[in-house]
């Protein structure tokens, strides 16, 4: 009889779009600058920076150090 478990072909391997990639990237590290650029220049005209200016960018900036980190698999 034979084995089952030889029979079981592998999942497909997941493949990630370089293109989709380095746009996601680049739209996170553009919002990011935004987000610094617009404090300093709130900042500069004496104007108080807003709650949800920092969480933008902080959102940001964890989002774009986590596609960035290298993965713990490899």
């Amino acid at each position: 009889m034979d084995n089952p478990s030889r029979s079981v072909e592998p999942p497909p391997e997941q493949r990630t779009d370089p293109l989709l990639y380095r746009m996601v990237v680049g739209a996170l590290g553009m919002a990011l600058l935004i987000t610094l650029i617009g404090g300093l220049v709130l900042v500069g005209l004496g104007k108080p920076m807003d709650a949800g200016l920092i969480a933008l960018g902080a959102a940001s900036g964890g989002a774009l150090g986590g596609l960035l980190a290298p993965s713990p698999v490899r």
